[in-house]
């Protein structure tokens, strides 16, 4: 049968009108299947605060002085605490810091400095010596020795490493306790009282500090300016 051009136009938009809701119709179904599922809620994490490069309470160059001085020398036996002279700090000031690397955790205590170190007794370390009977103090690395009974008690011995400190042993530089060091005379005159060089400290903190840098371990001595 023959379709006149009415009828065929007719069909045809029928026919596309079917596509159309064919088209729809298949949108309306695959929607929902390409849409994303629900979203898993986020989740803040705590953060961590990062250890500060520099300990706290610790001049930064010194730090980095003595932090430069352990890993040249990997002799060195015990490398979890080190301590950290900071002779620029005037003598009432707990200057000698006992650092915990692994956690950068500072114990920090008074120490004196030598006699020769501060002729005037102002308080502040002027100048450093090497020499025998200079009675100053010497600056550089030192590593910690033995403990032996002495003139104030138990004491421990430093061997210096560096030219600036290597008279350490023959000069009978140590750590020991002292008078002169403790809170009382802070208290009483501003200031410490001053060795022949040696590190000396109240009771109380030369038991802490030879707990902390036991038979091996790095002391660093020097002051920035």
């Amino acid at each position: 049968m023959s379709l006149n051009r009415r009828e065929m136009l007719r069909l045809g938009a029928a026919g596309a009108g079917g596509l159309l809701l064919t088209s729809a119709a298949s949108s309306q179904i695959l929607a929902p299947s390409v849409l994303p599922g629900p979203m898993a809620p986020i989740i803040p994490q705590p953060t961590v605060p990062a250890r500060p490069a520099t300990p706290l309470g610790i001049d930064p160059q010194l730090f980095a002085r003595a932090k430069a001085s352990l890993d040249s020398r990997q002799y060195i036996r015990h490398r979890d605490f080190i301590g950290i002279a900071d002779f620029s700090m005037h003598s009432h000031l707990p200057r000698f810091h006992v650092v915990h690397l692994p956690s950068g955790h500072v114990e920090s205590h008074a120490v004196a400095h030598g006699v020769g170190s501060d002729p005037v007794h102002s308080g502040y370390l002027a100048t450093f010596s090497n020499q025998p009977g200079s009675e100053a103090t010497s600056n550089g690395t030192y590593v910690t020795s033995d403990t032996y009974e002495g003139k104030y008690g138990l004491s421990m011995k430093v061997k210096g490493l560096d030219w600036s400190n290597n008279n350490a042993e023959n000069r009978a530089i140590v750590i020991h306790n002292a008078w002169y060091a403790e809170p009382e005379v802070i208290e009483q005159y501003g200031k410490l009282g001053r060795s022949q060089g040696c590190f000396a400290f109240s009771r109380k903190s030369q038991w802490d500090v030879m707990a902390r840098l036991g038979d091996g371990r790095m002391i660093y001595a020097d002051k920035i300016a």
